[in-house]
């Protein structure tokens, strides 16, 4: 049995004949990409085996890493694919219906919100901002700066060995505080310089470094609803504030644009999370 899978709506028909793009995703991936017209709509999607994406199926495949990278690639090129001709609400990796009628049930259900979404969402584009920040590089900074740190370190030098202990640790708790207090800081005044140049901004949640690969810790992860005319500007303000940052341990990455899972309204259908959690839309 075949599935549908779906990977965005857009109010813009693909055009899948003369999207290079497109074209050649349809023949690395091995799916056949198309669109189902409804409602004024245009649902993304493409036939999957029922072995590869039914239900039962579908939970041990998400316990393979190999394959979850494998079809997360695919379904966020198609996505990025179709978002060159056209503005779309994306949907999560894993949105499955049994019949194109359960997916034109569900279009029914939500055309409003998802035109509304579409209109508000035009003209811009979805950025996200990362902020690292190397540990050891700015406590080494905050000890040349902070004067009560200074005045401690004279105090071990001239006390004898267990006042010497007790001080040290006292000083280790005055950098861990002068350091936390300042990737506050300074996230807090990058977050609002770049909002100020958005039209919507969030933060996420903070990613661990198992997931990020990177050895300095994640500080700030963020995402911006930028207008088009604005991207360059935006873009020349983030390079500006990893200049500034750099010399005490802050790293930025700015990537983009992106499918705008960050800014589509939060009311969507069930059927977002994927088929194994809304078994009506099955």
């Amino acid at each position: 049995m075949e599935l549908v899978y779906l990977y965005c709506v857009s109010r813009k028909e693909p055009d899948f004949k003369d999207s290079g793009l497109l074209k050649q995703h349809t023949k690395d991936f091995g799916v056949r990409v198309y669109a189902i017209s409804h409602q004024g709509l245009y649902a993304v999607v493409s036939e999957v085996s029922e072995d590869e994406f039914g239900e039962e199926k579908f939970k041990k495949n998400l316990a393979n890493f190999e394959w979850i990278k494998k079809k997360a690639s695919i379904h966020e090129k198609i996505i990025e694919g179709v978002m060159k001709e056209s503005g779309v609400i994306p949907f999560k990796f894993g949105t499955i219906f049994n019949a194109e009628d359960s997916l034109k049930a569900m279009l029914d259900e939500h055309a409003q919100d998802f035109k509304v979404n579409l209109k508000n969402l035009e003209g811009k584009e979805e950025w996200g901002v990362k902020i690292y920040c190397d540990i050891k590089r700015l406590k080494a900074a905050v000890i040349k700066e902070e004067d009560g740190i200074l005045k401690i370190d004279e105090e071990i030098n001239s006390s004898l060995p267990g006042k010497a202990y007790f001080l040290k640790k006292k000083k280790e708790e005055l950098i861990k505080d002068a350091a936390s207090k300042k990737i506050n800081k300074y996230g807090e005044a990058c977050f609002e310089i770049l909002k100020g140049l958005s039209i919507e901004a969030r933060i996420n949640k903070l990613l661990p470094k198992e997931v990020t690969e990177r050895e300095d810790d994640m500080v700030l992860n963020s995402a911006f609803l930028v207008d088009k005319t604005k991207v360059e500007e935006f873009i020349e303000a983030t390079d500006n504030l990893r200049i500034k940052y750099n010399g005490e341990g802050f790293s930025f990455d700015c990537t983009g644009p992106w499918p705008p899972y960050n800014f589509c309204q939060r009311r969507l259908p069930a059927a977002q999370a994927g088929m194994n959690t809304n078994k009506k839309q099955r």
